[in-house]
């Protein structure tokens, strides 16, 4: 009977159409989202400003990136990103898992007023103006520091964060309360131990939201020590604000070296992400 069985033939699953289709839908979306990273990586290695396709650099050089590194006027916008971006994920994390882990708290007094004013504020704002005004009043203004404190407060992560926490089995609390674990004790023993696909995902949101901020540094800020790499990306992209350099780059090499370095960041954290993302992206969309 076992002869049998290792000589029937092995059931090969059957390729359809459907999947064919697939597969050329994917691949098609795969080139047009990796041709034209793969055309200013190569240009932003490529000495000669050219603007035709090219597989490799014409004439290698990597002063492109030099520039940016040793340039004042540019690696000064880079680390401001860099600095804002940490602090204000770190930040954003410790109010958004501190916020959510309160408003699971049934006992808490005022819990659904609580809840009712951030949701308040997600609806509507106080305005521009307004908003300027408080920023001015507290001292934010013209300050990379305002990245840090206006990002670092966001209701809608807070309410994905609170519904995530609201999945965790009430038997855990329970036991843990049990075992004389104290409030705090079950935030950082249980809650978080088992938050770690939500904390990778809203964290790299946070990341995303501050890295690629331009608007809020248009606004309230005008020194141009205290601004961000992604703004002065965009001035010499658009405006031609290309600083005055060591080293005889085109200004297509150096808008390529920039673009690049403003990606690479995130391109080279998210591998490392990708498996507690994906787990993340569904949080609080199936409770039990």
């Amino acid at each position: 009977m076992a002869k049998d069985l290792d000589m029937a033939p092995s059931r090969k699953k059957k390729i359809g159409v459907f999947d064919v289709v697939n597969y050329i839908v994917f691949t098609l979306v795969a080139l047009v989202i990796l041709v034209p990273i793969w055309k200013v990586l190569v240009d932003s290695l490529n000495a000669v400003g050219v603007y035709q396709f090219r597989l490799f650099p014409e004439d290698f050089t990597i002063d492109g990136y030099r520039t940016i590194i040793e340039t004042q006027a540019l690696y000064r916008p880079f680390v401001n990103s860099v600095i804002t971006t940490l602090l204000g994920t770190v930040l954003g994390l410790v109010l958004s898992t501190l916020g959510g882990y309160v408003l699971v708290k049934n006992e808490m007094p005022g819990r659904n007023l609580f809840a009712y004013f951030l949701l308040f504020t997600m609806i509507f704002s106080g305005g521009m103006i307004p908003e300027y005004l408080v920023m001015k009043q507290i001292g934010l203004v013209d300050s990379m520091w305002i990245l840090v404190f206006k990002h670092g407060m966001n209701v809608y992560n807070l309410v994905l964060m609170k519904n995530f926490f609201e999945n965790i089995p009430e038997s855990l609390y329970e036991a843990a309360e049990i075992d004389g674990c104290s409030p705090m004790g079950i935030f950082f023993k249980i809650v978080l131990p088992l938050s770690k696909a939500a904390l990778a995902s809203i964290g790299l949101m946070f990341a995303v939201t501050i890295w690629n901020d331009y608007s809020n540094v248009k606004i309230y800020i005008m020194d141009p020590n205290q601004v961000n790499f992604q703004y002065k990306l965009r001035n010499m992209v658009m405006d031609g604000d290309t600083p005055t350099t060591a080293y005889k780059v085109s200004q297509t090499t150096l808008f390529n070296a920039g673009i690049i370095s403003a990606i690479l960041p995130f391109m080279i954290l998210y591998p490392f992400l990708q498996k507690y993302f994906v787990q993340g992206v569904n949080i609080g969309a199936v409770k039990e």
